[in-house]
């Protein structure tokens, strides 16, 4: 019997929930998130973090500490890093790079929860082209107008002067290209953010495999980026991961 309830199409994210449950929630999904990349074989050589702002302490982050496999972290593994870059809350420390990134796009973007980013297969190759995603395959359409380039030679983000840059070019958009770095999303909820980045790793090989493929017009693309693209529809894709990847939810608290 699956551990998971079944999936309706009008689910979404609970409301009426206080600060402390939609802290346990938020670190929850988090955990649950990390155990996604972990099932694509991301962040084996602690190459990647996914991170979700805390509900009363708007300018921290809950990362997974560092040196958490991520096909087995639980809410256990989770800090959280205030806008020092030190922990304050939780055992262990973390990949500075993961605060020089994620703490000026949190600041920059107060209407996001999450932001994710690791070293994959096809989207850090992809991201060596310096070049945008265009609309060959219904994924890519996901994007359509909606994802920046970070044309910036700053591969190892060694301050948060980096991360300032990488937030302003990322701008409102749902995601970025890091030039000769790789992917990363943002997202309202840990669900969309997740969900988009796997879904930005599928555009990426697509674009790999299919260097010369034709795309769509624009007027077809940005229709279908109103329905494989909208927030309702990055949740939906991390409710699917979950129950590929992640049989059992419990396990993480």
């Amino acid at each position: 019997m699956s551990a998971y309830p079944p999936l309706d199409p009008a689910d979404g994210e609970p409301e009426g929930l206080d600060i402390e449950q939609t802290r346990a929630r938020r670190k929850t999904r988090l955990a649950l998130a990390y155990r996604i990349f972990g099932a694509q074989r991301w962040g084996a050589l602690g190459d990647g973090h996914i991170s979700a702002r805390d509900p009363e302490r708007l300018d921290h982050f809950w990362l997974a500490r560092y040196g958490a496999p991520f096909h087995s972290v639980t809410v256990d593994d989770l800090v959280l890093v205030g806008p020092s870059g030190r922990v304050v809350e939780g055992e262990g420390s973390i990949n500075q790079a993961a605060f020089h990134i994620h703490w000026p796009v949190h600041e920059a973007r107060p209407d996001i929860v999450s932001a994710a980013h690791t070293h994959t297969p096809f989207g850090t190759p992809f991201s060596a082209l310096v070049q945008h995603f265009r609309p060959i395959t219904q994924e890519s359409c996901a994007f359509f107008r909606d994802h920046e380039i970070f044309d910036d030679h700053e591969v190892d983000v060694l301050s948060t002067d980096g991360g300032k840059r990488i937030a302003a070019a990322i701008g409102s958009a749902k995601a970025i290209l890091l030039r000769n770095h790789g992917l990363l999303t943002v997202g309202a909820t840990v669900d969309e953010c997740v969900g988009f980045f796997v879904v930005m790793e599928r555009v990426a090989e697509a674009h790999i495999k299919a260097p010369d493929g034709q795309p769509i017009s624009d007027e077809a693309a940005a229709t279908a980026h109103a329905g494989v693209g909208s927030q309702r529809q990055g949740w939906h894709y991390f409710q699917w991961l979950l129950r590929t990847y992640v049989p059992d939810p419990t396990v993480v608290g």
